[in-house]
């Protein structure tokens, strides 16, 4: 098993209305990608906030963390990243990857359809020059070790990216779930077989690998599974 190691990388955060967050007040959320150093190459899932138009920024008011920036705590520079997964094309996901023109962004066929359709994220974040995509069309094999899988709900064409390593297997959920209490519900549920509680059909194919843990884009918190808790 490949030697695998993943890093967070922070880029900011935004302000959810508390319509939108469904809590009785606004709620703060990080906004969280993830380098992916593995023997084939350097990958980055996720790009952070891109520049929105006047109505975005009035109604999140997001606070960015750049993201030539925070690769440059990591020892990385743009030009290092060799491949791109964005979880979905909202503007909070790939606001960076006009800084990775010309790197292969992984993104499902469908998400791309929509994002190109208008009034779902900012064109420009979408089509920009040297923009390269590899649209896919349900899991797809990145790297030995490295799957995409797909994980519906927030988008049609929301995807997750499951990486195995020597010391397990870590899930980076994107925003399939806001928050890691809401997977960890979820995943009892599915456990324990609960007719009455409905999850998603994708978890069934996530919990098949095994996680040792998820990790999400809008939560610090982590999920962990029995085997992470034993060490």
């Amino acid at each position: 098993m490949a030697r695998v190691d993943i890093r967070r990388l922070d880029l900011g955060y935004f302000v959810r209305s508390a319509a939108e967050a469904g809590t009785p007040h606004p709620r703060v959320e990080p906004v969280l990608a993830y380098l992916v150093r593995h023997p084939d190459g350097l990958l980055l899932f996720d790009t952070g906030v891109g520049e929105g138009d006047p109505g975005a920024e009035a109604r999140y008011r997001p606070r960015r963390r750049g993201l030539v920036e925070a690769l440059a705590a990591e020892g990385v520079r743009p030009e290092d990243v060799d491949v791109v997964v964005n979880c979905h094309l909202h503007f909070d996901h790939c606001g960076g990857n006009p800084l990775l023109a010309g790197r292969p962004v992984l993104v499902q066929r469908e998400e791309l359809a929509t994002a190109r359709a208008g009034d779902y994220t900012i064109d420009a974040l979408v089509d920009f020059p040297g923009a390269r995509y590899e649209e896919l069309d349900g899991e797809a094999e990145v790297w030995p070790g490295v799957r995409v899988v797909p994980t519906p709900g927030h988008t049609d064409g929301h995807q997750s990216l499951v990486v195995t390593g020597r010391r397990g297997t870590v899930v980076l959920a994107g925003q399939a779930y806001d928050c890691a209490s809401q997977y960890a519900s979820d995943e009892m549920a599915r456990a324990a077989g609960c007719p009455d509680v409905p999850v998603p059909e994708w978890l069934e194919r996530l919990a098949a690998f095994g996680p040792r843990r998820v990790l999400f884009a809008h939560d610090r918190s982590v999920w962990e599974g029995d085997a992470a808790a034993r060490g």
